[in-house]
């Protein structure tokens, strides 16, 4: 399958500990090693995502492999397998998980 990604590579392992440390202290240790799921803010939501109460929380997956992070450009739900609401972030969606990352990696001072 073909996924939409905003990727850092080349990162160095004391860099990847420090991210692994960000992202378990915001959201949790991940329950599959290396993945994350970063709820989308709700101001970010497209109109159909923000009618879908059921469906919320939305998010995108967040990858920490040893020398890269991969965020998915996919907005998910965690309630349901499949629905309409799901789908590629649009472009305030996109913008958002690239701030997302970039601010992560400006908060940790890891110069990219």
């Amino acid at each position: 399958m073909i996924m939409k990604q905003y990727v850092i590579d080349e990162l160095r392992p004391g860099d990847c500990q420090r991210i692994k440390e960000s992202l378990d202290e915001k959201f949790g240790p991940s329950r599959v090693e290396g993945i994350y799921w970063i709820p989308v803010d709700p101001e970010y939501l497209t109109e159909e995502q923000a009618e879908h109460i059921n469906c919320r929380p939305h998010y995108f997956a967040v990858v920490l492999d040893k020398n890269y992070l991969a965020c998915e450009l996919l907005i998910r739900t965690t309630n349901r397998v499949r629905c309409s609401c799901m789908g590629y972030a649009n472009k305030n969606q996109r913008n958002w998980i690239i701030n997302f990352a970039d601010t992560l990696f400006d908060t940790l001072n890891i110069k990219i």
